[in-house]
């Protein structure tokens, strides 16, 4: 099975930022669908970023032009920076990746920000 661990999580005040990665056990280049989501106190988790192969991204609405979501294929590593941090963004950080129609996902890294 795959393995994803992320890293980069921290605490950060509002306006801040942070840069998340996720570090896979395998390669990715020919996996098309990894990205990342998130999950906050009393929600359910929540579809942050989905990159295709060649890098193009998707993101929600709550965080399109704040938030960057990049791979590495030839590392088997995924990015996500995030800049102007809001308090809401608070929740743990999930690397995602599906293959032979499985879900794969991290550990999870905390991202806490301050108002």
């Amino acid at each position: 099975q795959v393995q994803l661990v992320e890293s980069g999580g921290g605490l950060v005040q509002a306006g801040g930022s942070l840069r998340l990665s996720c570090a896979a056990s395998e390669s990715i280049f020919s996996i098309n669908v990894v990205g990342w989501y998130r999950q906050a106190p009393g929600k359910q988790r929540e579809l942050v970023a989905t990159l295709a192969g060649g890098g193009s991204a998707n993101y929600a609405d709550s965080v399109k032009g704040r938030f960057t979501a990049s791979r590495d294929n030839a590392r088997s590593r995924l990015y996500l920076a995030m800049n102007s941090l809001k308090p809401e963004d608070t929740a743990v950080y999930y690397c995602y990746l599906k293959k032979g129609g499985y879900d794969y996902w991290g550990q999870g890294t905390q991202v806490t920000v301050s108002s």
